[in-house]
């Protein structure tokens, strides 16, 4: 029992990722305000990213910049630097998540002024009637 506890206190990072992947998960569905269930997607995505920046990082190494010369004979062994695929991939994910935030909001806006109001039952309940 000791070793499962240790366990799961070494891995604290990704007890963090699954509380806010399902904080954001809890928010889009359960929520009615459209603004809630927006920022709710928004702590997902993060999460996301979060997740994917950790794993992506390793113990020991070091950034991929060879400091040797064309002409040397010195080995390189890729597990000696890190990968920055997922860490770039990621600096785009964060850039598509702010554009889909602001979109997100901006329809929001627009459902405001169209239903004069951001409850999703109340819209719902509204365009039946028309």
């Amino acid at each position: 029992m000791p070793e499962l506890i240790s366990t799961i206190v070494a891995k604290y990072n990704y007890w963090i990722y699954i509380t806010l992947m399902m904080i954001g998960l809890y928010a889009m569905i359960a929520k009615n305000n459209l603004v809630k269930k927006i920022v709710g997607m928004s702590i997902f995505q993060t999460a996301i990213i979060l997740f994917y920046v950790s794993i992506g990082a390793k113990r020991g190494a070091t950034i991929p910049i060879l400091e040797h010369g064309h002409g040397s004979s010195h080995i390189t062994h890729a597990v000696d630097y890190i990968n920055p695929l997922p860490h770039v991939l990621m600096l785009t994910a964060i850039v598509v998540a702010v554009a889909t935030l602001g979109v997100a909001l901006a329809l929001a806006v627009k459902v405001y002024n169209q239903y004069n109001t951001l409850e999703e039952d109340e819209i719902l309940t509204q365009m039946r009637e028309k």
